[in-house]
């Protein structure tokens, strides 16, 4: 019988203190070790579901503010690093033990297509190999991000690459009328994985600067619970229940249980059921098909917080806080009552956002601050499928899912809410009993917010001003995206005439006419559109705050194409 070798990763997740977890796919069954240079040491069995086996090692006994280099052992045989790849070592950097006035540096960006995709239509270099290739050539690793925030649309079940395709016309055994291009079953969502994280920068990137991550609709189909009439509309299909369970089970391996601190790995109940299980395919196909129905309980808090699996997470680096959302698999649908998180979901964001900090950052796949015209746009079409005329209501809905109506603003009460939570945090004043953003004591106004996100396929930095002068913290829109995608050119003049004042003037006109209620916040755009492949890093220094984006050159480097100063250290 062949040995087991390592077919995904080494993923290097979190680094919390002086513990780190690593994360690995193997062809069989094993036993897998991290093992550092100065002698910190990590084991774990893997587990298996679906005939895949995977193992999450947790490292422990780091030295902190160090740098080391590491290996990955299966069944005691060295497996990483390959030694004919020619790329540097991969290592684990911890912070000091006391960080506090220790910089921080995010990278992030959304929406990438496997370079794969390349071979079937002209993209712009990926901006990610582009960036792993500036990290092999720099030789001071304790300049390197301390943490890469991947917002949506890591993998793409519905626009598959050529490779993927001719995998899939292969394949015997699917659901009834499966789309023939699309993955549906859970081993399909492993080939995107393979293909994805197997690139060899990206590989060598993933395995040496920690990540987290959460989904957009890509990673289970475009426009994933954009109304109830959606979700409706797909449960009729004969093969959605095997790509919804298949999509989310698979997004909990892959992506979500490597966002978890150790702590919060030895905490969660489905991955006690999932090591503990010979086979574990009967446990998470259980999973995948009770998390999509929870959707359908969103707006009972009682019944959602017994039965929920809550994919938002936080965690704190030095004096920064981020805050990652789920705004896609939780949504409320019920017309009238839309929200982008239920309410026990949003009790829990309220908690994190407040507390002792310099820096909030809240990671959400889509953007909060659309151009004003789009953001009109949707809040009027919102308005309209809530109309008591049912000729009226249809026609929007129609419009809401041809136009992709989805955002935040198309979730008003949501917009609104989470508007006048920045602007609470931004004040420092505490909310009276009752109040929709939450009652309790107030604290220091952070010295900047920021809310990171993707999926539009343009980046810019726009900057929201609110009524109330007592608002003094910075609150800003950063939006980076695609890594590895385009945005059709027909689409590129309206995104650029939603910026302009005299359309989101008309907009705006348009959605008072018919009651939607005035912004809490207006916004002005401070860089941007820009339409290419693009990373972009988020620094925070004491108090202060900047953002560069960079965006790919025809001969795959990086250039910036924005730098922001986002709070200043006053």
């Amino acid at each position: 019988m062949p040995s087991p070798r390592l077919l995904i990763g080494p993923l290097l997740r979190r680094v919390v203190d002086t513990r780190a977890t690593v994360w690995v796919e193997t062809s069989a069954p094993a036993v897998v070790t991290v093992r550092t240079a100065d002698g910190a040491t990590g084991t774990a069995p893997t587990f298996s579901a679906y005939d895949h086996h995977y193992a999450i090692v947790i490292v422990e006994g780091l030295a902190p503010d160090a740098v080391t280099s590491y290996e990955v052992l299966i069944d005691d045989e060295v497996a990483w690093p390959v030694p004919e790849s020619g790329f540097p070592p991969s290592v684990i950097r911890t912070r000091a033990a006391d960080d506090r006035d220790q910089p921080v540096t995010l990278l992030f960006g959304s929406c990438r297509e496997t370079t794969q995709h390349a071979t079937a239509r002209k993209l712009p270099p990926d901006a990610l190999d582009a960036y792993a290739r500036r990290l092999m050539a720099d030789p001071q690793p304790a300049a390197w991000p301390d943490l890469l925030v991947l917002l949506g649309d890591q993998v793409y079940a519905d626009e598959t690459s050529p490779t993927v395709r001719r995998l899939l016309k292969r394949r015997r055994r699917r659901p009834k009328d499966a789309p023939a291009t699309q993955v549906v079953s859970f081993d399909e969502y492993t080939k995107l994985y393979l293909e994805s994280w197997r690139d060899p920068e990206i590989r060598w990137l993933l395995s040496t600067v920690p990540s987290v991550m959460i989904f957009d609709d890509h990673e289970v189909i475009d426009d994933w619970n954009t109304s109830a009439s959606w979700r409706a509309d797909m449960r009729e299909q004969p093969w959605w229940a095997e790509r919804i369970r298949s999509g989310l089970a698979s997004y909990w391996v892959y992506q979500h249980l490597g966002n978890l601190s150790p702590d919060e790995i030895a905490a969660d109940p489905l991955y006690a059921k999932v090591t503990a299980a010979e086979d574990a395919t009967g446990v998470l196909h259980e999973f995948g098909e009770r998390v999509d129905t929870e959707a359908d309980v969103a707006h009972d808090t009682e019944r959602w917080r017994a039965v929920q699996y809550q994919w938002s997470y936080a965690l704190d680096l030095g004096r920064t806080r981020l805050v990652m959302l789920d705004n896609r698999s939780s949504r409320v649908l019920v017309s009238g009552s839309r929200a982008m998180l239920p309410p026990g979901e949003w009790s829990w964001f309220l908690d994190r956002a407040h507390g002792v900090y310099d820096h909030l950052v809240v990671g959400a796949s889509l953007p909060w601050l659309l151009p004003p015209g789009i953001h009109h746009v949707e809040a009027w079409n919102e308005k309209l499928a809530d109309s008591r005329r049912p000729w009226v209501a249809k026609a929007a809905e129609q419009m809401r899912r041809a136009w992709d109506l989805e955002h935040w603003a198309s979730f008003n009460r949501s917009f609104h809410a989470l508007g006048e939570l920045f602007a609470r945090l931004g004040s420092g004043t505490p909310a009276s009993p009752g109040a929709r953003v939450g009652a309790g004591p107030a604290y220091a106004p952070p010295a900047s917010i920021s809310v990171l996100s993707g999926d539009v396929h343009h980046s810019y930095v726009a900057r929201a001003r609110f009524a109330d002068p007592a608002v003094r913290t910075p609150v800003h829109q950063l939006t980076c995206s695609p890594i590895h995608n385009q945005v059709p050119a027909g689409m590129r003049p309206l995104m650029k005439l939603g910026w302009s004042p005299g359309p989101a003037a008309a907009t705006r006109a348009m959605a008072r006419s018919v009651g939607v209620r005035r912004p809490v916040v207006r916004w002005k755009k401070l860089a941007g559109p820009y339409f290419g492949n693009a990373v972009a890093t988020l620094t925070h220094r004491g108090r202060t705050a900047d953002v560069v984006i960079e965006g790919t050159t025809s001969d795959g480097h990086l250039r910036p194409v924005a730098r922001q100063r986002l709070a200043d250290d006053a």
